[in-house]
């Protein structure tokens, strides 16, 4: 979701700036592999520790997602070929799920955002034992949509995202934001969805029924 369909990447990195700078920790390229397609709580763990604790932990994690939140109600917008590659996907009856680690809150605006009606299930942080990196996010949804990992081509633009789909079964589609993600096998690279068309999908399945994460 974060940085596939929506640009909410950005906002999730000017949250943390926003929470990291009163308490002396200015965001850096460093930063990044704890930052971006991270959960709350482990962003929040981070700058606990490099703040040498000027904070909880707990109340880092209460002021990022406020702050995401605050951000993501009133600047969230479609990626290009987000939409239209959902709608070719809900023309030829591909499921699709949502599977993102920012919390309910968050992704219930980007549901409302994109049309909730265009996924059929939604998995969110705090939902599982864990999240990306691990696999559990991914295998909850595809347990959900009642599909194989195998048969599931997750959309994803972070490295952590991308190893908890792997880590699950699933094909990837990359579609990288901050950082490279090379191809691989069972994974394509995109530079945006506007390259990506369900066609694309069902190679990587190499089937003609398939089930879309993002």
């Amino acid at each position: 979701m974060d940085g596939t369909l929506v640009d909410t990447e950005e906002l999730w990195w000017q949250a943390v700036q926003e929470v990291a700078g009163p308490i002396g920790h200015r965001l850096t390229d460093a930063d990044i592999p704890e930052v971006l397609g991270r959960a709350v709580h482990h962003t929040a763990a981070h700058l606990h520790r490099v703040t040498d604790g000027a904070r909880s932990a707990g109340e880092l994690c209460g002021a990022l997602e406020a702050r995401f939140t605050a951000l993501v109600s009133t600047q969230v917008r479609p990626l290009p070929g987000a939409l239209t590659l959902l709608d070719a996907l809900a023309a030829e009856g591909v499921p699709v799920g949502l599977v993102t680690a920012s919390p309910r809150s968050v992704a219930d605006l980007v549901l409302r955002a994109l049309g909730a009606n265009r996924f059929a299930v939604s998995v969110t942080a705090g939902e599982t034992p864990r999240t990306k990196p691990a696999p559990d996010p991914y295998l909850a949804a595809v347990r959900q949509l009642g599909a194989a990992p195998p048969a599931c081509v997750a959309v994803e633009d972070t490295p952590t995202g991308v190893t908890s789909a792997e880590a699950a079964g699933c094909r990837v589609l990359a579609v990288p934001s901050a950082v490279p993600i090379p191809s691989a096998h069972g994974r394509a690279v995109v530079s945006s969805l506007v390259e990506a068309d369900p066609a694309l999908l069902r190679a990587l399945v190499k089937d003609r029924s398939f089930n879309a994460l993002t």
